[in-house]
């Protein structure tokens, strides 16, 4: 499963380019997902959590089994819930533009969901309407995933995200490296952003970053994640793979809570136009 969706190159290749996964990703999901270690239960029912791999830590990762119809099936409208199908935060998070509606994606570059679950984003992603934004917060409640979110805004810092945000993705689910060490991370890091060692270590223990991670941290906490992945709308709703019923059944009720915050924040400006 991992060798499928990983766009693994023999050593000299260059990795192909996200754009190849997103084209075929929903439809290797539906192939293969018999074949896959983590299955749903009997009709569609969520799975339990199975440990994150590896790491000496309790925190649990959802299953990333999709519910998939297939083209030709017919829509089934569903009654989204709160309670069943997502979570009412008990106190709402800031988010980065009032203005819009923010949809932010939890993950931990060394969680196998997260790895299959990163293509189909990035596919939604690309059709998401000019009020709604699409932010990433990396998980961190281990020694070494604080390693990693240094990585991700390490990267966001030196513009090189789109460079290797995929090849620490396949370092760890792939080739099945721990990048417990800021030396192998910095070594990635020259590799695929082509970053200049000094700079690199420079950045990855400044200020900006120690903020960012910090601000992470506290941002997961407060929207109470149990696992990765893990979505949050506009910083009120909570939906796992689990009570969503697989990562398509994740993004399906995002759609369905963007739609309802995309109401109500219209609501509110026509209200504010009126009181002027």
């Amino acid at each position: 499963m991992d060798q499928l969706f990983s766009g693994q190159t023999v050593p000299g290749q260059t990795s192909p380019s996200w754009t190849f996964r997103h084209a075929f990703s929903a439809v290797l999901i539906a192939l293969l997902i018999p074949m896959a270690a983590c299955q749903a239960e009997p009709e569609g029912e969520a799975v339990t959590a199975s440990a994150v791999a590896k790491t000496e830590t309790s925190a649990q990762v959802q299953t990333d089994t999709p519910s998939i119809k297939t083209p030709s099936a017919p829509a089934r409208k569903i009654d989204y819930q709160a309670g069943k199908h997502y979570i009412v935060l008990d106190n709402p998070v800031t988010t980065v533009d009032a203005k819009r509606v923010e949809v932010n994606e939890v993950f931990w570059y060394g969680c196998h969901h997260c790895f299959v679950f990163e293509p189909l984003v990035a596919t939604w992603s690309e059709s998401i309407a000019d009020d709604t934004v699409l932010v990433k917060t990396p998980a961190n409640w281990h020694v070494n995933m604080e390693l990693h979110a240094r990585a991700f805004y390490t990267a966001k810092a030196l513009k090189v995200l789109d460079k290797v945000h995929e090849a620490i993705f396949e370092a760890m689910n792939v080739k099945k490296q721990k990048l417990d060490k800021e030396k192998t991370i910095e070594a990635l890091f020259v590799k695929y952003g082509e970053v200049d060692p000094e700079k690199f270590r420079k950045t990855f223990n400044s200020f900006g970053v120690n903020s960012a991670v910090r601000q992470a941290d506290s941002r997961q906490r407060a929207y109470q994640i149990t696992g990765t992945p893990e979505m949050i709308v506009n910083g009120k709703y909570r939906i796992t793979a689990a009570m969503a019923g697989g990562h398509l059944g994740m993004l399906a009720v995002v759609d369905h809570l963007v739609e309802k915050e995309r109401v109500a924040l219209q609501l509110a400006r026509e209200e504010a136009a009126a009181e002027e």
